[in-house]
């Protein structure tokens, strides 16, 4: 800019001396128009130069902008990593005493169906050891008319009638004197479990004037029995039940003589005392 300035001035003076020559002012004027362009280009660059500041000043203040969201954003993120730890601890801590609750209540659990294992267990064998020694003391010809069965974990004794009873009655026959005292061995031999004696009939209607009907027919059988197996063979009469069921359990069909003949019976049930039982279940680990 300064040396545009000195020349123009130097220039006015020589023409205004007419000292120089045209070929001098020509390259005075060259000289200036050389420094008129510089000058418009170093204007030109300088407002280049200018937008461009002002553009990085600008990139600048949004860089920090972003640079300062991004700080918070990180700090934010450390905070919900921080309190995520925090729960976590707290989160295996309380697992862990959950586990160990759950353990304890798997091992008591476990305890438990070990005894009630051991209970069947002990159970089932003395209900096969009761009926192999029952059946081994009876004969063949008694065997035609006893019928020996374990069924979860009961033992079933069914009589047929004809042998027990005399036709159309309730009182016990002679016959049945020798079979009844050996049942009544064996469940004198076994005293914890209890006996229940339960009658049964056909469909067929009783024609008594002492009798009404087969309800009474079958629980005046049992009682029969119950009353035998106390009075005469010194069973305990705490651990007896008697029962009739009537025609209303048979076990075959009443078209046919032969069903009539099978439903016709009295059953000596023999069933492990249930106060063992309830025992156990009072012992039964609580759930939650």
């Amino acid at each position: 800019m300064k040396t545009l300035k000195v020349i123009v001035p130097l220039a006015a003076a020589v023409m205004l001396a007419g000292c120089v020559s045209k070929k001098q002012l020509a390259e005075v004027q060259a000289g200036y128009d050389n420094l008129k362009a510089e000058h418009a280009q170093l204007q030109k660059d300088y407002n280049e130069a200018q937008v461009r500041i002002a553009e990085y000043t600008s990139d600048s203040k949004s860089l920090a902008a972003r640079l300062a969201e991004e700080q918070q954003r990180n700090k934010e993120l450390k905070e919900a990593y921080a309190q995520l730890q925090r729960s976590y601890q707290s989160n295996v801590q309380q697992g862990n005493v959950n586990i160990s609750k759950l353990v304890d209540e798997i091992n008591a659990s476990n305890k438990f169906i070990k005894q009630l294992v051991d209970a069947k267990s002990k159970s089932d064998s003395l209900n096969q050891a009761l009926t192999n020694k029952l059946t081994r003391s009876l004969t063949r010809e008694e065997m035609n008319d006893v019928d020996v069965q374990v069924l979860k974990g009961v033992v079933y004794i069914s009589l047929a009638d004809n042998m027990l009873y005399k036709s159309g009655s309730y009182e016990i026959g002679e016959r049945a004197g020798e079979t009844l005292q050996k049942i009544a061995k064996i469940i004198a031999d076994y005293k914890d479990y209890d006996v229940l004696v339960e009658g049964n009939t056909d469909n067929v209607p009783i024609s008594q004037k002492n009798i009404r009907n087969n309800w009474d027919l079958s629980a005046l059988r049992a009682s029969s029995v119950v009353q035998a197996l106390q009075n005469q063979y010194g069973v305990d009469p705490k651990r007896l039940t008697a029962a009739g069921r009537g025609e209303y359990n048979p076990v075959a069909s009443n078209d046919n003589a032969v069903g009539k003949q099978r439903n016709r019976r009295t059953q000596i049930i023999i069933t492990p005392k249930l106060d063992q039982f309830m025992d156990l279940i009072d012992e039964a680990p609580e759930q939650e």
